[in-house]
């Protein structure tokens, strides 16, 4: 490759770089003109590609950017003022310009295209009389670009320090290939670990925990590389809310946090149409026009609010709208009309599930199809897009109030941790992001615990019904688990997984270890199997097929019969109740032998803390949690007690969270979690004890968490946030 091509290279890819911006910079200006630092950055970004291209002999492309320039040039001296006329066509001249680069990149000129009418367009918008413009002559361009060629040193030192010195360009099929080198790497990793478990070598051990070590590092590395910022994509959006708006007569303001949430490249791209078709939608369908939303009570003016960030391992990304909503019931009439559902399906359905109903395939409630939204068939790729890297969608909305697409994605799909199974003797991976929890039956509790509604089994997990799905029998390699020959089953191992929204139980023969693996793509043989995503090759050498656990909630019809499993709980619960309530509650002592228990629903962690932790902050205990201050409530002191022993260290915390709010109960002992039907006896009088039950054939007090709260000092509960600008040097 010449200088010259690795000029225009790096030409078109700065450009672009800088049309992505003035998209949303011509956006933001239309709403504050009086902006000088915007006005400046939009016309030194169309300066600098008309000034590069004339170097590089690009007329087109010099040509259309010169009548851009000009009228920003009026713009920027005051010479005339912003109108939406003028925004509009200047991002028409944004589209221009990267069509012409289009044209650039794949056949090395600048097209045929001398788009005229935006030209004739752009000079009729200018109401201050230029005279013609003289040809461009080579110019100083400030790209790194022009520098980069044969623009002299006298330029090369005038520019001074740049940001761009910093950082260099890489190709990204090089970032894949260093991605696929690591993914062996740790592959390799995981075999000497496993071999080191079985050798007694101290120097061995040592040399391999170190590998281990800067194997993770490097790894961590070289997957920030091909990390990037959500808003790299978000960045596209004012404008497209923009053009959208103004087609429909709307007013709509855009708004976003968490740009700088990041994700792997691949999953980058994967999310972009989606979330271009969610944002579409939003604004064609979930927005009314001005004149309703007034008489609605509503500004004129509608709100779209774009959210990311991290939880747990995954990225979360929301889409809200404060429009009218979707109705309901419109959306069962066209499921009955287009055949989808029953008019006996619809009416067990709840308003969440009918809503949800947004995602079944050529689904669409509008009547009158536009070019904006287009014809119904755009909801279910979004959702079988989004489920093909992992991810999940649900959708939430109020009528009246607006709509929230709610979308959870793995933060990378090359490298991710992993819990291995077995079942007829092969092992298999399950995604860790899936993972709720892990059960194991002995003995009794196989033939009590496990129950039958409409034929298959299920298990009673704190209060709910977790449907079980056999892997073996998933996988047609054994027979039907709770059939006549398993009832006898000494053991049951569950896997507690959870896919669209629903829980359900795995039964493996064993359960091991989790690890990092590396996921590799199957074979064109075996891709139409739901069931399996991918394979990896596990520490010990073996291939070890990774379990898509959505394939399997389908193929169990875990998730299409969740309804009838949620009737089946609700009689079921109807029928407790003559009983005593049935409720799952949190177990612990308060001084020497008080018992006490709350609603398990109440609890947001169990935690254990050194007594060298505790802090004061004004007349109040505290101890630094997860970024903020945790405020501790002594129970034995607040409810009198006189036989209180010595005092234990670690101190046992139950962490009660309420209202966006944590509250610290230190208690003396957590003894157990329950699960039965009990008879309440309650108190006349109020205070800290709600009432009396006996749990466990004991007596036990029912703690009203509230009521503690408001006798103790409101401030201990309601003035947590205010403590949190202590922990900001921390």
């Amino acid at each position: 490759m010449s200088d010259m091509d690795d000029i225009v290279k790096e030409f078109l890819v700065e450009s672009s770089e800088g049309l992505d911006t003035l998209d949303r910079n011509l956006v933001a200006l239309e709403k504050a003109p009086g902006d000088k630092e915007l006005m400046g950055g939009i016309f030194r970004a169309i300066h600098t590609i008309k000034g590069t291209s004339g170097f590089l002999g690009f007329g087109r492309l010099e040509s259309v950017a010169h009548v851009g320039e000009s009228l920003l040039s009026d713009l920027r001296d005051g010479k005339q003022a912003l109108t939406p006329d003028i925004t509009s066509a200047l991002l028409r001249l944004v589209d221009a310009v990267r069509a012409i680069l289009g044209d650039i990149e794949t056949t090395a000129t600048d097209g045929e295209n001398d788009f005229l009418e935006l030209v004739d367009l752009l000079t009729r918008l200018r109401k201050v009389e230029v005279a013609p413009a003289a040809p461009v002559t080579v110019t100083a361009a400030p790209t790194s670009a022009v520098v980069a060629g044969s623009a002299g040193p006298d330029l090369t030192e005038a520019r001074g320090p740049h940001a761009s010195d910093s950082n260099i360009r890489v190709d990204v099929s090089l970032l894949d290939r260093l991605m696929n080198l690591v993914g062996e790497l740790v592959l390799t990793r995981n075999q000497i670990l496993q071999h080191t478990a079985a050798r007694g070598d101290a120097g061995f051990v040592a040399t391999s925990q170190r590998l281990n070590l800067i194997t993770s590092e490097l790894q961590e590395g070289v997957m920030k590389t091909r990390m990037q910022p959500i808003g790299n994509i978000w960045a596209k959006f004012p404008r497209v809310v923009r053009d959208l708006a103004l087609a429909c007569d709307k007013k709509i303001r855009i708004e976003m946090e968490g740009e700088e949430t990041e994700l792997d490249k691949t999953i980058i791209e994967a999310i972009k149409d989606p979330l271009t078709h969610i944002v579409r939608n939003s604004v064609d369908h979930g927005m009314e026009l001005p004149a309703d939303r007034m008489a609605r009570g509503k500004m004129a003016e509608g709100r779209l609010l774009l959210r990311a960030y991290h939880e747990g391992g995954q990225v979360n990304i929301e889409i809200s709208d404060d429009g009218g909503g979707v109705n309901a019931e419109r959306v069962k009439a066209t499921a009955l009309r287009k055949g989808l559902f029953t008019t006996e399906q619809l009416a067990r359905m709840t308003d969440r599930e009918v809503v949800n109903l947004i995602f079944a395939p050529g689904f669409s409630t509008a009547e009158q199809v536009s070019n904006i939204s287009g014809r119904g068939v755009g909801m279910d790729v979004v959702k079988t897009n989004i489920e093909k890297i992992g991810g999940t969608v649900d959708v939430h909305s109020t009528p009246g109030k607006g709509t929230t697409l709610k979308i959870k994605i793995p933060l990378t799909l090359a490298i991710i941790p992993a819990l291995n199974v077995s079942t007829a003797r092969e092992r298999f991976a399950i995604p860790q992001v899936s993972l709720l929890e892990l059960v194991r039956l002995d003995g009794d509790e196989v033939g009590t615990q496990i129950e039958m509604v409409y034929g298959a089994p299920v298990y009673r997990l704190r209060g709910r019904l977790l449907p079980l799905v056999s892997l073996g029998h998933a996988l047609g390699v054994e027979p039907d688990f709770w059939g006549p020959a398993n009832t006898q089953r000494k053991i049951v191992n569950i896997v507690v997984l959870q896919a669209d929204e629903q829980a359900f139980g795995l039964v493996v023969d064993e359960i091991h270890d989790t690890e990092e693996i590396v996921v590799k793509p199957l074979g064109k043989q075996l891709k139409g199997i739901s069931v399996i995503a991918g394979a990896t090759i596990m520490g010990n050498g073996r291939v070890s097929l990774i379990l898509d656990v959505l394939g399997l909630a389908q193929k169990a019809a875990v998730v299409s019969d969740n309804r009838k499993r949620r009737a089946a709980e609700a009689g079921a619960g109807s029928r407790e109740t003559d009983e005593g309530a049935r409720e799952t509650l949190l177990l612990f002592q308060v001084g020497l032998d008080h018992r006490m228990a709350i609603p398990l629903s109440m609890v947001a962690r169990l935690e254990e803390f050194p007594r060298t932790v505790v802090e004061r902050a004004g007349k109040h205990q505290v101890v630094q949690y997860r970024g903020r201050l945790l405020p501790l409530l002594p129970l034995a002191e607040l409810l009198g007690e006189t036989n209180i022993p010595v005092a234990r260290d670690p101190i046992q915390v139950v962490v009660y969270h309420h209202e966006g709010r944590d509250l610290g109960i230190v208690v003396q002992n957590i003894l157990d979690i329950v699960e039965e039907n009990r008879t309440t006896h309650r108190r006349e009088r109020g205070g800290a004890v709600s009432g009396t039950a006996v749990i466990q054939g004991k007596v036990t007090d029912l703690l009203d968490v509230r009521a503690v709260i408001n006798d103790a000092d409101v401030l201990l509960f309601a003035g947590t946030p205010a403590l949190e600008p202590q922990l900001a040097g921390v």
